[in-house]
């Protein structure tokens, strides 16, 4: 499925959503395996690659352990995290 310019940025949204929501800053993290989850199953592979670029673009950061990639939103882009999300979802917990 080929995403549009605009399922694209909520699908980014949604995946900043997500771990914001979890409070996965900094050194607190998860596995990349994990975001997929919460999502339809025939989105899976788009997820997947949307949260690469968003490594890419440096709001996800990650973390090689010995149990797996692991990642963590990038605590010193949190306010152009924040405002990516607010432009499809209003959230009370990013004051």
């Amino acid at each position: 499925m080929k995403l549009t310019t605009v399922n694209r940025k909520r699908l980014e949204a949604e995946i900043l959503r997500k771990l914001a929501r979890h409070k996965y800053w900094g050194d607190k993290h998860t596995s990349i395996d994990n975001v997929p989850k919460s999502f339809k199953l025939h989105l899976a592979k788009e997820v997947t690659g949307v949260t690469k670029s968003l490594i890419k673009e440096g709001y996800i950061i990650q973390k090689q352990t010995s149990y797996g990639l692991q990642i963590s939103l990038n605590p010193r882009k949190s306010i152009e995290i924040k405002q990516r999300i607010r432009e499809f979802f209003t959230e009370e917990y990013l004051r």
